[in-house]
C-alpha cells in the first residue's frame, strides 16, 4: 500500500459557512498516482466538520436550520462563560458532525452516489483560514 497526503485550503466565512470540497477532492484523487484505495479527509479544527449531501441551494438551507434547530446559536453554553467567545454553539454542531470523512476511489474516481457531494461546514462565529487534510491510501 501507498500512502499520499494533500491539503485543501479554505477561506470561510463562518456561522455557518457551507463549501462544496468535491471537485478539489477528487483532483487531489487523480493527481496521486494512486488507482483504487481510500482517501480520509480531516479537518483539523474543534469549530468544523464534514459530511456529503446533495449540495444544491433548498439542501444547504435545510442543513443549516438542522443545525440551528439543534443547537440553536443563542443559546447560553457553559464554553461561552468560560471563554467568552461566544461560539459555544460552534463546538457542539462539529461534535454532532465529526472531524473526517473517509471515501473509497475505484479507478481514481470517487464512489460517491450522483447526487452526493463532499462538503464541509465551518460553524465558527468569523471567517477563518481552513487547511485540510486529505491522506490517500491505495495501490
Amino acid at each position: 500500500m501507498t500512502v499520499r497526503t494533500g491539503s485543501l485550503t479554505l477561506n470561510t466565512r463562518g456561522n455557518p459557512d457551507i463549501h462544496d470540497i468535491t471537485g478539489e477532492v477528487t483532483r487531489l484523487v487523480e493527481q496521486s498516482g494512486l488507482r483504487s484505495g481510500t482517501a480520509t479527509l480531516f479537518c483539523p479544527s474543534s469549530t468544523s466538520g464534514l459530511t456529503t449531501v446533495e449540495f444544491e441551494p433548498g439542501a444547504v438551507a435545510d442543513l443549516k436550520r438542522l443545525f440551528e434547530e439543534l443547537v440553536p446559536s443563542g443559546r447560553d453554553y457553559a464554553h461561552n462563560a468560560a471563554w467568552d467567545d461566544g461560539n459555544g454553539h460552534s463546538h457542539m454542531r462539529a461534535s454532532l458532525l465529526g472531524p473526517s470523512l473517509t471515501i473509497p476511489f475505484i479507478e481514481k474516481t470517487l464512489t460517491l452516489g450522483t447526487w452526493q457531494q463532499i462538503v464541509y461546514l465551518d460553524f465558527d462565529i468569523r471567517p477563518r483560514r481552513r487547511e485540510l487534510v486529505v491522506q490517500m491510501v491505495g495501490e
